[in-house]
């Protein structure tokens, strides 16, 4: 086909509309390929994140059953609350007479110097 003073292939213009038309699926692909892998980071963030809350309310409704059972208001009464039952014989130690008790001794920190390469390497690596 010729039109003015260029002369046009049909069978070319037709392989680079091809060409081009494919190059613009394969980016078309490229793009959803990667917006697919995007979307399956999320769904597996998503996935952790409702384990980690069913496991959180798993163990909060076991700690509300143990609090509210009888077992437990008993042993808070007794051991913290330092109440008894009628009939409990109530027992209060108390120290000899003339007898002061020891303080329990209170551990110095030991602190150990570290070189300019620890500093670096725990400010680097956190380690």
């Amino acid at each position: 086909m010729k039109i003015g003073p260029l002369q046009i292939n049909l069978r070319r213009l037709g392989v680079f509309i091809a060409i081009a038309i494919l190059l613009v699926m394969v980016m078309n692909f490229n793009t959803r390929f990667d917006e697919l892998g995007r979307l399956q980071d999320k769904a597996a963030t998503a996935k952790v994140e409702a384990t980690a809350v069913k496991v959180t309310q798993h163990v909060l409704e076991t700690q509300v059953a143990l609090s509210t059972s009888p077992a437990a208001a008993e042993e808070y009464a007794r051991e913290q609350a330092k109440l008894a039952q009628p009939g409990d014989i109530v027992v209060i130690p108390v120290a000899a007479p003339g007898q002061t008790p020891e303080p329990a001794p209170t551990p110095t920190p030991v602190y150990t110097s570290l070189t300019k390469w620890d500093v670096w390497m725990t400010f680097i690596f956190g380690k």
